[in-house]
């Protein structure tokens, strides 16, 4: 990847982790699942650009492709053929067993699952199923082998619509979710996760961490994710008006995804069984504030002018059990990881345009 903006949130990523937390991945074999996802763009381009620094042996790359296969990913493989194995495969019902590299992977990382509230709406059962019996065959599969790490990406979403007393949200808030509802395949699908990670954890003595990211955005998110900051950036992007599907009143906190990569990588490497919330924990605005910094970016950088409008959604139930803020209290992963975010929104959002502009460049030469 030569886009300026990756290389330096790669770099920064680096240089956040201690030299214990780089030397955890001496040595290893990583088992990715759900590769072609945003997330899957950085850890995989970060494995790849410091696999001689850290020491990484192979990274196993598995997806079933539901949603697309990204460009990206098939570029990485062709430049890294020896050291990146992509596989397509089915998490819930293909066998890891038959996986040849699964029984040398010493580092998992589960992150198969669709984020998009649009999608796993229109796939409720698929993203229940990744959560639950795709979590219980890794688990299953490596509960004898002594893996040095495994790290369950939860989601923030397990806390639900919270109580305005826990907000900002601690790891020990319980939630207040919707059992029955559009959200609830995947708010409890990741509830039940965790529950499986405690369990494994406690029968097997593996070392499961669990992550729970706070509304991560930035370089490598597809512009058809439909999400709020793929959606804003898309708009600005083809020089149309940002359109809000709600009255612009709910609050969130929005990190980077260099500074949550860096957290996650932080929490796999802590080795033990623990939960952690991984955002930022300043400056939480509104779904209109943000709309206003994307248009002022984007103005700065390519002319825009296009407007804020404020549209219903077409889909019902859209706002259904939708959180009307969210925001959370990361202390624990900065005093046990020594967990550090720093990039504020307006700095992530130009990152992110200007990520756009350079692969647009480089897409028309």
């Amino acid at each position: 990847m030569n886009n300026r903006i990756v290389v330096q949130d790669l770099n920064e990523i680096f240089s956040s982790l201690s030299q214990s937390q780089k030397d955890f991945f001496k040595d290893s074999n990583i088992l990715v699942t759900g590769c072609a996802g945003f997330l899957g763009f950085y850890l995989l381009h970060f494995f790849m650009h410091f696999s001689e620094e850290l020491g990484i042996k192979k990274v196993i790359g598995l997806d079933n492709f539901m949603l697309r296969i990204p460009e990206w990913l098939e570029v990485l493989q062709n430049k890294y053929p020896q050291s990146l194995e992509i596989s397509k495969f089915d998490i819930v019902k293909d066998k890891i067993a038959d996986l040849r590299c699964a029984k040398d992977s010493n580092i998992v990382i589960h992150m198969a699952s669709i984020a998009s509230p649009v999608f796993y709406r229109q796939y409720p059962i698929e993203t229940l199923d990744a959560n639950i019996w795709g979590l219980r065959n890794l688990l299953n599969f490596y509960s004898d082998k002594a893996p040095r790490g495994f790290l369950f990406f939860s989601s923030s979403e397990i806390y639900g619509d919270p109580d305005p007393k826990y907000i900002p949200t601690p790891e020990n808030y319980r939630g207040n979710v919707s059992c029955i509802g559009p959200r609830a395949c995947y708010d409890e699908s990741k509830r039940f996760g965790e529950t499986i990670c405690y369990l494994f954890a406690q029968k097997y003595s593996l070392p499961i961490t669990i992550v729970r990211p706070f509304n991560n955005y930035g370089p490598g998110m597809n512009l058809k994710d439909k999400r709020v900051p793929a959606d804003f950036a898309q708009a600005v992007f083809n020089d149309e008006d940002i359109k809000i599907l709600s009255d612009g009143s709910p609050t969130r906190t929005f990190c980077y995804i260099s500074d949550a990569i860096s957290g996650y990588l932080k929490t796999l490497s802590y080795g033990k069984f623990d939960v952690f919330n991984i955002g930022i924990d300043r400056l939480e605005i509104s779904i209109k504030q943000l709309a206003l910094v994307y248009q002022e970016i984007a103005r700065k950088i390519w002319n825009y002018a296009g407007k804020i409008e404020f549209c219903a959604p077409k889909e019902k139930e859209y706002l259904a059990d939708n959180p009307n803020r969210r925001s959370p209290v990361i202390d624990k992963a900065k005093s046990l990881l020594n967990y550090d975010p720093k990039i504020l929104v307006e700095e992530g959002v130009e990152r992110f345009l200007k990520f756009l502009s350079e692969e647009n460049k480089r897409k028309q030469k």
